[in-house]
């Protein structure tokens, strides 16, 4: 009889005293199991690790992708809307309508970046705000994080590539441009953009209510890039156009102008016109950069419209005097026929219609100070940190009045000064001083003036500013006035105001720019016309406006029209 031990080298069978049977394999075997066991373990884990480094590899090809695309994107939301859930939006464009949470107090973090670098570490301190220089160097706070390179750039623009990134950081140095070429400055705006280009077409549209001629007269500045520039957009009657010349003179951009000529009022518009590209002083400025575009209701279309190409064919007599010389409003065929003055709707045609990425929409009558545009650009260039947040945003201007007999200051020294002995107020002081209060005013006003353009606080319109009108500096992106609203009425920015609160936008007012009002300091006037369509008008608000937006936009606390 075998013994045990012979019996468990045969890999036998083996009773135990309590009637289990234990089945016992060889040595060798024992170990070969093993091996082809950690074989398989081995084989599995590579697989794991090759899948991994794939799957990183994939994943950055994508973002760059998206990067690449991001403002694409963006600005043919209106042509074709992706579901969000299927393409990586730009994080200026909503991702989904209904309110996120707010980022930790995105004004005090600010605040904090800006005081931190200058080294002051009280971030509540006003002295310290005013004395932090507003072009230095801010680092990222958690109301941001910073991307990395080839990632979406706020809603400034993206890095198509890593390669762009890389020629990006090898030219700057501290957020700053080295050499200051224009052709540099030009590449790295366009880079960081990558916007969508914009046809120039002369085109007759219906829009509502109203026949458009878009385009009707164009600059001939031609078909710009969108990068290149940006773009006042403006409307008026033509009772307005003494303000053109001195716009541009301040500007010296394209100007995007919506004209409102129902019934008569076309051909006086057409002369005006004319008689600015003809025979002003600066009429090379209006040739060189306005653009005009022609409105009018459907039940008020003038008896000729002349076509596009032959609208100029008869120029103007310029012995004769202008023809918004001397011409009140009382004159309009707008005012014999009692219509109201669809301001939103010449705003959102005049915006439409710019050829470039950034868009100052603005009244005829404010005028900015020079040299904004260029500097504007290369702070877009400098890339620094503060406009890399995730956040959708905007860039106001402080709005200020001068009076009668006053100039209208050229630069932020000049306006203090103004400021110091009276001639100057901030806007609206007098009528409506919390529509246009804009946050840190008082530090920004005190704050010497630098050479570079910069933010200097980021602000949100909630609390103290849930009234603000803020004009300022966007995109085609940004959303459009609502075209029920009047002149007449009033309110007619606070609702696009309340959408911009409740997708969550942040203000990043800009320190050295500034808008002031054709000379003259307004006061409250009363007006009973205007007091009972401005009752109508807040009950369209209240009634059928305001819940539209909640729908289409959500609600945010803090937020109010």
């Amino acid at each position: 009889m075998p013994s045990i031990g012979c019996r468990l080298k045969q890999g036998l069978t083996m009773e135990t005293s309590k009637g289990y049977n234990m089945r016992f394999e060889p040595l060798g075997q024992k170990m070969f199991t093993r091996r082809n066991w950690l074989l398989r373990c081995s084989i599995l884990i590579n697989v794991a690790v090759l899948l991994y480094i794939g799957s990183h590899v994939m994943i950055g090809g994508g973002n760059n992708f998206t990067s690449g695309g991001g403002f694409l994107l963006q600005e043919q939301q209106q042509q074709q809307q992706p579901a969000a859930s299927a393409l990586q939006l730009p994080p200026f464009l909503p991702q989904q309508q209904q309110p996120t949470p707010k980022n930790v107090n995105s004004e005090a973090s600010f605040a904090e970046e800006k005081l931190v670098v200058a080294g002051t570490g009280n971030a509540n301190s006003e002295p310290a705000a005013a004395a932090a220089p507003p072009s230095a160097a801010i680092g990222d706070s958690g109301g941001g994080n910073l991307p990395e390179a080839g990632q979406v750039v706020g809603n400034i623009g993206v890095v198509g590539s890593s390669s762009s990134a890389t020629e990006l950081n090898n030219t700057q140095s501290d957020g700053y441009i080295v050499t200051g070429d224009e052709k540099e400055l030009d590449e790295r705006v366009r880079s960081l953009l990558n916007c969508y280009e914009r046809d120039y077409d002369q085109q007759t549209l219906q829009r509502g209510d109203f026949w458009v001629l878009q385009n009707y007269v164009r600059a001939e500045h031609g078909e710009l890039k969108c990068h290149e520039s940006i773009t006042y957009t403006t409307h008026a009657d033509y009772t307005f156009l003494d303000n053109l010349v001195p716009l541009l003179e301040r500007w010296n951009a394209p100007i995007s102008i919506a004209m409102h000529a129902p019934g008569t009022d076309f051909q006086p518009t057409l002369d005006s016109i004319k008689y600015l590209r003809d025979c002003v002083p600066g009429n090379q400025l209006v040739r060189a950069f306005a653009t005009f575009h022609i409105y009018f209701g459907t039940k008020h279309i003038p008896k000729s419209v002349p076509k596009a190409q032959d609208a100029l064919k008869t120029g103007y007599n310029c012995s004769l005097p202008a023809p918004y010389f001397n011409v009140s409003s009382g004159h309009l065929y707008k005012a014999q026929k009692k219509l109201l003055y669809p301001v939103n709707v010449g705003r959102n045609i005049a915006r439409d219609s710019a050829l470039t990425h950034f868009i100052l929409a603005s009244d005829i009558e404010l005028y900015p100070n020079p040299g904004l545009v260029k500097k504007f650009l290369e702070m877009i260039a400098r890339n620094e940190q503060y406009l890399r947040r995730k956040a959708p945003r905007v860039f106001p201007l402080s709005i200020f009045e001068v009076d009668e007999n006053s100039p209208v200051p050229h630069d932020k020294t000049e306006l203090q000064e103004f400021l110091r002995n009276g001639k100057a107020i901030p806007f609206h002081k007098r009528v409506c001083a919390s529509c246009h209060g804009v946050p840190k005013s008082k530090e920004w006003m005190a704050a010497n003036e630098t050479d570079e353009l910069s933010v200097f606080h980021i602000g949100k319109r909630t609390g103290y500013y849930v009234h603000w009108e803020p004009i300022y500096i966007g995109t085609h992106a940004d959303p459009h006035y609502d075209e029920r609203l009047s002149w007449e009425g009033k309110s007619d920015k606070m609702t696009q105001g309340y959408s911009l609160c409740v997708l969550d936008y942040e203000f990043h007012i800009l320190d050295n720019a500034f808008l002031v009002h054709k000379p003259g300091i307004k006061v409250l006037k009363k007006d009973n016309r205007r007091a009972m369509l401005a009752g109508k008008t807040n009950q369209l608000i209240r009634k059928i406006i305001y819940p539209e937006l909640k729908i289409m936009y959500g609600m945010r606390k803090g937020c109010a029209i």
